[in-house]
């Protein structure tokens, strides 16, 4: 792995990084199917088992397809190490159940997946650790709500729907000076177009469900970032109660993981040729978009990432009548809430991915009844607002 980090550019390492030939002398990767492994003797079988002797156990926790995935996305990011998990949310449970501890605290945005709002307030609550929620963008806020017992602060930048940024140099920094965890979920990004732990964050998740794979047919997470961290604790956590990512979908991902830079930058160009011509639709309130000049973060954008990715949503007057009209009149994009497809997708956030939250909780993280959001695609770009021009006439 170190020769591989120290002397290949990122395209490079997205398609060679982590691989093992085994005897087989198999050009692509290969798919390891099992879940236990045969020891050549007593003697070994009890040496790997105390930790003495590295090797595969049992593929809850060491299979060699998984740990090819693992090795690829720690070397794009960056980091040292890697733990693959069955989804982005057990790759969130993961981390905060592996480094916290009852009566610990967590700063947290409040622009992020409503999901991980409910993990936070419903689940973690109940074992005494405690969140508290503030505004992405207003950095003041990230100071006033730190504790002495805050161990973790946790964001997504670009949000989601929003595509609000947050300065991580500037979070990682505060983290630091008070002794905690700066966590940042990539999900949008990928570290094609951005790479946290360059600017100061401990942790990067993933939901490789996502632009990782790039093509909607697994689901999995991934929690990557320093050895003490993620490759003892948090693999400690996943050994023992085994949130594990499947071969076949670390095989799947490792595919993903080849085509990951072509495809972010045409998602990057297809998303900005959306947004601004969205932005020209007298149905459109607002569009949010980081690559738009009239977005207010424009410029930080610009600055900690290489391309602004194929995230973008808008307000339509009228609220929520408006937008599932719109919605239901397309033909092409897929209506639903997942994204980081080479297929468009549609979805009306306030009743899908942000349906479980309260009306204040919408309210605060901007999730307004007229917003939309598209995960831009590879179609036609001439296809894409053709479709969507139906439903704003």
């Amino acid at each position: 792995m170190a020769d591989f980090k120290d002397d290949y550019s990122f395209d490079t390492l997205a398609i060679r990084a982590g691989q093992v030939r085994t005897a087989e002398g198999e050009h692509s990767e290969a798919l390891f199917p099992t879940s236990s492994y045969v020891f050549a003797s007593a003697a070994e079988a009890a040496a790997r088992f105390a930790g003495e002797q590295p090797g595969n156990i049992y593929s809850r926790f060491t299979n060699p397809t998984v740990r090819t995935f693992e090795q690829r996305l720690a070397a794009l990011e960056g980091a040292e190490s890697c733990v693959a998990t069955a989804s982005g949310m057990s790759a969130i449970l993961s981390t905060c159940l592996a480094l916290l501890k009852s009566g610990d605290h967590i700063v947290s945005s409040r622009s992020i997946f409503g999901s991980t709002t409910g993990l936070f307030n419903n689940y973690l609550g109940k074992l005494g650790i405690e969140t508290s929620f503030v505004n992405l963008t207003d950095f003041s806020s990230w100071e006033a709500a730190i504790r002495p017992e805050t161990r973790l602060m946790f964001l997504e930048t670009p949000s989601n729907p929003l595509t609000e940024l947050a300065d991580i140099r500037q979070l990682a920094t505060l983290a630091h000076e008070n002794d905690c965890l700066l966590v940042v979920d990539n999900c949008f990004c990928t570290p094609a177009l951005q790479q946290p732990i360059k600017l100061g964050a401990d942790i990067v998740i993933h939901s490789a469900t996502k632009f990782l794979d790039g093509q909607g047919r697994c689901v999995g997470g991934a929690v990557v970032g320093p050895q003490d961290l993620v490759g003892e604790e948090v693999f400690g956590f996943l050994r023992t109660a085994g949130p594990s990512m499947s071969p076949f979908n670390a095989w799947v991902f490792l595919k993903g993981l080849e085509t990951l830079s072509l495809r972010m930058k045409a998602h990057s160009e297809n998303a900005l040729k959306l947004a601004q011509w969205l932005e020209q639709q007298a149905a459109v309130k607002r569009v949010f978009f980081p690559g738009l000049e009239s977005h207010e973060q424009h410029q930080l954008a610009k600055q900690q990432q290489s391309g602004f990715g194929g995230l973008l949503s808008f307000e339509l007057k009228g609220g929520k009548e408006t937008g599932w009209k719109l919605i239901d009149a397309t033909r092409l994009i897929s209506i639903t809430a997942n994204l980081g497809d080479t297929k468009s997708t549609i979805t009306h956030p306030a009743t899908t991915t942000h349906g479980r939250l309260t009306t204040e909780q919408r309210a605060e993280a901007g999730i307004s009844d007229g917003l939309i959001r598209i995960a831009v695609g590879l179609e036609d770009i001439e296809d894409l607002k053709a479709d969507l021009a139906r439903g704003m006439d």
